[in-house]
């Protein structure tokens, strides 16, 4: 029996999970936002993150990880980190970071970045927030980006850990360090309300004497770290992970 065409479009609008736009695919889940809350951001994470998350969902179909893993999520801190394996043995990575995201792009991605996964413990670290720039997110913003983040993740893996690391100082944002600070008592706020969310204070670490960031830990552009500063941050991120995960 011929099948009316009219019931063939609706089962191809009903079944395929892309329209074109443009040149682009996009996701019709990201259309679909909780609320108002992803709204606002969604067109401006699609326009600039589509390929990219695409590029990482390939990694998701080829790649095969343990179901005990820690999932990275974030920005290019962790995009860059390339010793992330070895650093953070013996703890297995899945790192799936993306260019100079904000909270408001991990949000919009939240489910096809995390939902894949199985893992014991996601560390999110985001720091271009706040970066002295017209745009940049309050920490109230941030606070509920964040939570929805974490309602994701826990949706996905209810049992697994979730670790916050906080924005690092560094020179070349070191003008809006008052506001990135306070951003980060704002994560750690969000971290202490919710059960089995952790905070990684970083400051400490990254800050001399004179509460200047110390030299000698940032590639040319003063605001990525360099080995030597992937080494003091691969020792505070695996410290918590050994604290929590091995007394669970």
């Amino acid at each position: 029996m011929k099948i009316p065409s009219i019931i063939f479009g609706l089962g191809l609008l009903l079944f395929t999970p892309v329209f074109v736009c443009g040149q682009d695919q996009i996701d019709l889940s990201i259309k679909q936002t909780d609320g108002p809350l992803l709204s606002r951001y969604v067109t401006q994470s699609t326009e600039k993150w589509e390929k990219e998350i695409r590029a990482l969902e390939q990694k998701d179909a080829v790649e095969k990880h343990p179901d005990d893993a820690i999932l990275f999520v974030g920005s290019s801190s962790i995009r860059l980190w390339d010793e992330i394996n070895e650093a953070l043995l013996p703890w297995h990575v899945i790192k799936r970071g993306f260019g100079g995201s904000r909270y408001s792009d991990v949000a919009v991605y939240a489910k096809r970045l995390i939902q894949p996964h199985r893992y014991q413990g996601l560390v999110l670290f985001v720091g271009n927030d706040i970066a002295g720039k017209p745009n940049d997110h309050t920490p109230e913003e941030v606070s509920q980006l964040l939570r929805y983040v974490v309602d994701v993740s826990k949706a996905t893996q209810p049992k697994a850990a979730i670790f916050v690391v906080a924005v690092t100082p560094t020179p070349s944002r070191f003008d809006v360090w008052p506001k990135i600070a306070e951003l980060n008592d704002t994560l750690e706020q969000v971290c202490q309300s919710i059960d089995n969310v952790h905070f990684i204070s970083t400051a400490e670490s990254y800050l001399d004497d004179n509460h200047q960031p110390k030299s000698g830990l940032f590639r040319e552009d003063q605001l990525h770290q360099n080995d030597v500063g992937y080494n003091i941050w691969s020792g505070l991120i695996k410290a918590k992970l050994d604290e929590v995960l091995n007394a669970n």
